[in-house]
């Protein structure tokens, strides 16, 4: 079974546009635990814009009594502070993701160098605390091959190529996949579990879903769009539907 972890941060991006509580972050997570969600993904930046610290410690509280059936994914870039939260908050997976200064949102996966000297250590570190971590890597070969030096369990395959391919037409489409599909047989052959996010949705889903080896989607900016028209609720059943058929 492929689990649907929904990202929340849009909810909280709404919030703070206004100040104030509403919409609450936490009563997003209810309603997404009650359709169904089998995950939820929190991505705390630095400059607190959506989720903030204390959204991840009350999320935390919020689903002590659901795990391990639901499970807690905190993605962040590993600086020191987002760090000591995971050690804090010890959630199900912790998803390191590259961030670039000034970004809108994540832009590509890892690569080998270039500041990720340490990761092994962060990984080990993480795992000690019975945390398990995850690398957002782009779907080649060096990247994957990268983080199953470090020890992580998983890589989350960055998946915004393969839905622009999507959007130019079946051929592009039936391509990319292909690429999908082979990086996740290496990544399984290497001993790594396959996550998988960014800009997928209810039409692209429909192919990625047959990725081989594939664990789990992590969705919130499509989800809350479609929100906004039909629920909260029923765009996370939507998808679940589309992942268990």
């Amino acid at each position: 079974m492929i689990r649907l972890s929904v990202n929340v941060n849009k909810v909280a991006t709404l919030r703070n546009s206004r100040g104030g509580s509403l919409p609450s972050v936490t009563d997003a997570v209810r309603v997404c635990l009650d359709a169904g969600a089998q995950g939820i993904t929190v991505h705390p930046r630095a400059d607190a814009r959506h989720i903030t610290t204390a959204d991840v410690r009350e999320i935390a509280r919020l689903l002590e009594s659901w795990r391990p059936r639901v499970e807690y994914n905190i993605e962040g870039d590993p600086r020191p502070d987002l760090i000591a939260l995971v050690q804090e908050v010890r959630p199900d997976q912790c998803t390191l993701v590259p961030v670039v200064p000034g970004e809108i949102t994540s832009q590509a996966g890892w690569r080998r160098g270039g500041g990720t000297e340490q990761m092994s250590d962060v990984v080990a570190d993480l795992r000690d605390r019975g945390i398990r971590v995850s690398l957002f890597v782009d779907a080649e070969t060096d990247p994957i091959q990268w983080a199953a030096s470090t020890g992580a369990d998983r890589v989350e395959l960055y998946t915004e190529p393969y839905a622009r391919a999507y959007e130019r037409g079946k051929a592009e489409a039936r391509q990319s996949f292909a690429r999908y599909a082979e990086a996740a047989t290496r990544a399984h052959d290497a001993g790594l579990g396959v996550n998988a996010g960014h800009d997928l949705d209810l039409d692209n889903l429909v192919l990625f879903r047959q990725l081989p080896y594939l664990d789990e989607v992590s969705i919130g900016h499509a989800i809350m769009s479609r929100a906004l028209f039909v629920g909260l609720r029923q765009v996370v059943e939507e998808y679940r539907k589309v992942l268990e058929t």
